[in-house]
């Protein structure tokens, strides 16, 4: 393949060391190289593991990063102006990672067969010297007795399930145990409903419905079709491998004290519970609470997180933007123009890619493939950091067939569309492409219009928490934009916004105060007052779920100018002074309600009584009006006495109500 050297040194802004055979002729080069324990990027990733061994023989401490710019650039019909995307893929992958926590999964080998025939039995067989086993034949389990009673076989149709790898329980009705002196067909004794299984593996041969919402994704629970031998076979060599420890990234990193879920029992925001596929986010009071051990990594939460409670570990926002910056800035320094973002990940994306560069034409040069651990945990700051960086268009590389819901990477490419509509940017920049063809892959890319990238790339450097990052970005977006404007509409859902108030009915109760999140509303010490600060709502909801007087209205937009905007007052009263002490207790509109409210219309507060002067006041002067005055909350006068004759009169006046008649 061709290398322009010359482009890869402006991008990279370092001079590349060359070679046509490092990992054979030329390999003493590179063990002279890696022995100086600089920072070093190698162009490969085919050789990576003989690389990584002879570095560490040289005594190398720190890592080497790779990058694969043969199938990515050099091999494609373009090759020859591919130099500005070997440039970008080298500065991506020099990029540095944080390290990732991670979770630890212990199976014992204890595994559950659930089939319904002798397919079920054929496994356990096949398992039997590997693991503990015990199968669950569906009724009516007409299966002849085995000779010799290796493992356990029971009768019981699975209600549900639930657990990870390790620690999986399952509860079974119809459940009983078969007769040792079953003769031509298991005879079984009395059933049970809800039955409990305790297992750390789970081989469901049932050919029905799964045991999990995506259950692909749920470690330690495998099916396999039980009329496919081949699929069957497959199930049970990964079972048999499924014992030990087993380490799992952590995914997401979560906050509960950013968590809009709810407060005092009212719900907000359910972004993330909507989303997850493997149902790992349940209610945990104000919060929610993610299961790690559950989790499988999509993202959808972090990306959808208005607040930042949930974020993505693998790699962070911060870092993946950092990736996109070195990327863009690369690609522009040495030369590229109009670049497209294929943002990709490595069990589906990455193979359509070496495909299409061994047997096609390869990727065009302007397309600077991405590749994330999982698609949708890309969110709106960094689409907003992309095009601001440069980016031209950007197109997600899906499935076909999506081993989740991927409607979390819809609504951010839905709130983002607007956004960059409104800016100037036009339609179409941003897209997914879903497909497993190779061929269609190209078909798509080359489809994708020439457009302009912004006339002002922007060059931040992304530090801190999501929310931060996300204003950032999008405060850097809108000054680098082609036809910047102040405000945009975006759907509803977005985590921007503000809110409108109907102020003829707000009581100034301040209730929705103490429920939102973010402190967006916010009160005055010294006046009765609701202020408002655009920048720091998350359109939760909690405000408006919470409003006793449903006056208030979630508007999501995007205003450009809130950052620096102060806090808008929302509606303002005059406040209303003790008569006894001046000083301001309450408000003013509020009060005068509740004495004319009271006023002649209750036992207590008789037009000519002084006692109506004890609503006027504030609490201390109160108490000890009462006291003066000697009130007596319980001279009330007693009500009238009823009698059997009363109800029986109003029974049937409503009787004769009922049909039309006085």
């Amino acid at each position: 393949m061709p290398l322009d050297a010359d482009a890869v040194r402006r991008g990279c802004r370092g001079e590349p060391t060359t070679a046509t055979q490092l990992c054979r002729a030329e390999l003493d080069r590179f063990r002279a190289i890696a022995a100086e324990d600089t920072p070093l990027t190698v162009g490969c990733t085919q050789e990576a593991p003989l690389f990584t061994e002879v570095a560490a023989e040289s005594g190398r401490s720190s890592p080497i990063c790779f990058s694969n710019i043969r199938e990515s650039a050099g091999w494609s019909s373009e090759a020859a102006r591919a130099g500005p995307k070997m440039a970008a893929l080298l500065a991506a992958a020099a990029e540095p990672t944080p390290p990732v926590p991670s979770v630890e999964l212990v199976s014992g080998g204890v595994i559950l067969i659930c089939g319904r025939d002798e397919t079920a039995v054929e496994a356990g067989n096949l398992l039997k010297d590997h693991l503990d086993v015990t199968v669950l034949i569906e009724p009516p389990a007409a299966l002849v007795p085995p000779r010799v009673a290796s493992f356990p076989v029971a009768k019981g149709k699975v209600r549900g399930a639930s657990g990870h790898l390790g620690a999986f329980e399952v509860r079974v009705d119809d459940f009983a145990e078969p007769a040792p002196s079953s003769r031509g067909t298991f005879a079984f004794g009395p059933s049970r409903h809800d039955a409990r299984s305790n297992c750390d593996i789970i081989l469901d041969l049932t050919g029905g419905s799964p045991l999990f919402p995506a259950a692909d994704l749920r470690d330690g629970y495998l099916r396999a079709d039980p009329g496919n031998p081949a699929a069957m076979l497959q199930a049970v060599l990964r079972a048999r491998d499924l014992v030990g420890s087993f380490e799992k990234p952590r995914y997401v990193a979560f906050d509960a004290t950013l968590c809009a879920h709810s407060r005092s029992q009212i719900v907000g925001c359910t972004r993330c519970l909507d989303l997850c596929p493997t149902s790992a986010i349940k209610p945990a009071g104000d919060h929610v609470a993610i299961d790690a051990d559950i989790c499988a990594g999509c993202g959808q939460c972090a990306a959808a997180c208005p607040t930042g409670a949930a974020s993505y570990a693998l790699p962070p926002e911060d870092a993946l933007m950092r990736k996109l910056r070195a990327m863009l800035a690369a690609y522009r320094e040495a030369g590229g123009e109009r670049a497209i973002v294929l943002v990709h990940d490595d069990p589906h994306g990455t193979p359509l890619i070496d495909a299409l560069a061994r047997f096609g034409d390869g990727l065009p040069a302007n397309v600077l493939p991405f590749a994330v651990n999982e698609i949708t945990q890309v969110g709106l700051e960094s689409i907003a950091a992309a095009f601001a960086y440069g980016a031209s268009a950007m197109r997600f590389l899906l499935r076909a067939r999506p081993r989740h819901d991927v409607a979390g990477l819809i609504r951010t490419i839905a709130v983002a569309d607007p956004i960059l509509a409104g800016l100037g940017f036009g339609a179409g920049r941003i897209a997914t492409i879903e497909t497993d063809d190779p061929d269609a892959l190209t078909e798509a890319l080359r489809a994708i219009p020439s457009m302009p990238p912004t006339p002002r790339p922007a060059s931040f450097r992304p530090v801190g928490r999501k929310r931060d990052v996300l204003r950032f970005a999008l405060g850097e977006l809108h000054r680098a934009a082609p036809a910047p404007v102040d405000v945009i509409a975006l759907p509803q859902g977005a985590p921007l916004g503000t809110v409108d108030i109907d102020a003829g009915g707000c009581t100034l109760c301040l209730s929705c105060v103490s429920a939102c999140p973010t402190g967006a509303l916010r009160d005055d010490p010294e006046r009765p007052m609701l202020r408002f600060v655009e920048d720091a709502c998350v359109q939760c909801g909690l405000c408006q779920a919470t409003c006793p007087e449903n006056v208030i209205t979630l508007k999501p937009q995007i205003d450009f100018r809130a950052a620096r905007a102060p806090a808008r007052i929302l509606k303002e009263e005059e406040p209303f002074c003790c008569i006894r002490c001046s000083k301001p207790f309450g408000v003013k509109s509020t009060i005068e309600r509740v004495v004319a409210k009271l006023e002649g219309k209750h036992w207590m507060y008789p037009s000519s009584a002084r006692r109506l002067d004890a609503i006027k006041m504030c609490d201390d002067c109160r108490v000890a009006f009462a006291l003066e005055e000697s009130f007596d909350p319980h001279a009330a006068p007693p009500p009238p006495v009823r009698t059997t004759d009363d109800y029986l009169r109003e029974r049937e006046a409503h009787k004769h109500n009922g049909h039309g008649k006085p």
